[in-house]
């Protein structure tokens, strides 16, 4: 019988994930059933949300359960079909399929990973995949950048941010990414075309913003929360647009977490703050690649994917996104390519 390895939720981690929350094991793969089929997990994505479902807070999603496989999303091939949709050695992408060497999915919930010349798969698990339709929705149907306004990008050399960041650059906006180092500031505006970046590791975030956005900020597509959301706010113009795609500064934290701190400002700005979560787009995902999948293809956008080695290597690497200890998407290889 086949063995399937896993990473299992053993107790919900307080602050910082830590040796013990999850557990990694063996299992046996059951039996396919009509209409199921087993896949070999290629690539599994790691992100902050994990940390998220982790926990019991209120959230968008059921928290993962205690004894469950840890939630993620992979692509992978066809091992073995009981399904007339796909077939053995198909690439499939089974949605949240979860931190295994396989999974076990209904040929509804699958969907084809496509092959585009001289793009890697990796790109499926990134700039055409989840993170760049959280990239391109967040930015054109909340954020509606026009050619010549400022928009400013937090955690700008992360996997969504530096997607963000180009796509405004396409749409004619003047582009500011806030990121941690001189080597992620120099990347973005050495190689992916920001007008500025501050490095907020090592430089006051709100001067530069005064020095980098004399005209104030139109679109803050923000990902960090905390000080520098603060700092960001409080140059926000007259019907200025902040998409909330997320607060990584704050998930590791226990307790409530804080709003803006002059929150006064959103009234008398006249500011849109509006969070969302990339499953509500799900179902409109073919207009976001009718943009996406040309301008990777033509090299017009740039990514970066950073794998690491081995599913048992998972929950020690999910902690480099709360680090910054990584380039670009992370993602974990658990198996070869085909």
């Amino acid at each position: 019988m086949l063995t399937n390895r896993q990473w299992i939720l053993k107790r919900r981690p307080e602050g910082e994930i830590a040796p013990g929350d999850l557990e990694f094991r063996e299992a046996p793969v059951r039996d396919l059933e009509d209409g199921e089929i087993l896949i070999r997990n290629i690539y599994l994505s790691l992100d902050p949300t994990n940390r998220i479902w982790m926990s019991d807070q209120d959230q968008y999603l059921p928290p993962v359960q205690i004894g469950d496989v840890m939630r993620g999303g992979t692509i992978g091939v066809v091992e073995a079909s009981r399904s007339e949709r796909y077939k053995v050695g198909d690439l499939v992408n089974p949605g949240l399929s979860g931190w295994q060497a396989y999974s076990i999915a209904p040929d509804f919930m699958a969907s084809p990973v496509p092959q585009i010349p001289g793009v890697p798969m990796t790109a499926f698990m990134s700039v055409l995949g989840a993170t760049g339709l959280t990239a391109w929705f967040g930015l054109m149907d909340i954020g509606k950048p026009q050619a010549g306004e400022t928009v400013v990008v937090s955690a700008a050399a992360g996997a969504v941010g530096s997607i963000v960041g180009q796509i405004a650059k396409l749409k004619g906006a003047r582009v500011i990414g806030i990121a941690g180092g001189p080597d992620k500031c120099a990347w973005l505006t050495g190689e992916l075309g920001f007008d500025g970046a501050i490095d907020y590791k090592n430089e006051d975030v709100g001067a530069a913003l005064d020095r980098l956005c004399p005209n104030g900020v139109d679109v803050n597509f923000e990902n960090v929360g905390g000080e520098i959301m603060d700092a960001v706010i409080a140059r926000m113009n007259n019907f200025s647009r902040m998409p909330l795609c997320g607060m990584i500064s704050t998930y590791n934290a226990t307790g409530a977490i804080p709003g803006p701190s002059d929150f006064a400002r959103v009234l008398m700005r006249r500011i849109l703050i509006k969070g969302f979560i990339v499953i509500d787009y799900l179902p409109r995902a073919g207009e976001a690649f009718a943009e996406l999948a040309p301008w990777v293809a033509s090299g017009q956008i740039k990514w970066k994917a950073h794998v690491e080695q081995g599913l048992e290597n998972a929950a020690e690497a999910v902690k480099r996104l709360f680090t910054g200890n990584h380039d670009g998407k992370l993602l974990i290889q658990i198996s070869p390519e085909p």
